[in-house]
């Protein structure tokens, strides 16, 4: 996958359409990311324990990684892989050439 954990990313399509935030989890067999206020569901919980919360939780549901575009200096970029001089797999902007892991 393209995008990581602890991206920035922005949401292209959905309820949340332009929301922005940070990826809390990748889960590449299904092809989803968990972005940090992002697509909310209500989830009906009983209790389990005193500690834990019970009633209706809202909680953030993973989109579909096609869905989200990762941001570099604020803007949506399209992400490719490319082979340095060292061995190194690294990400760079498809627009700008300029690579984006260090």
């Amino acid at each position: 996958m393209k995008i990581k954990k602890n991206d920035m990313v922005k949401v292209l399509a959905g309820n949340d359409k332009g929301k922005k935030g940070k990826v809390l989890a990748v889960y590449p067999k299904e092809n989803r990311v968990l972005v940090e206020g992002v697509n909310f569901i209500k989830r009906h919980q009983r209790q389990t324990s005193a500690s834990a919360p019970s009633g209706i939780i809202e909680k953030e549901a993973p989109l579909n990684a096609s869905n989200v575009a990762l941001l570099h200096d604020d803007k949506p970029i399209k992400v490719g892989y490319k082979t340095l001089e060292d061995g190194r797999k690294v990400r760079f902007s498809k627009a700008s050439g300029e690579i984006i892991d260090r």
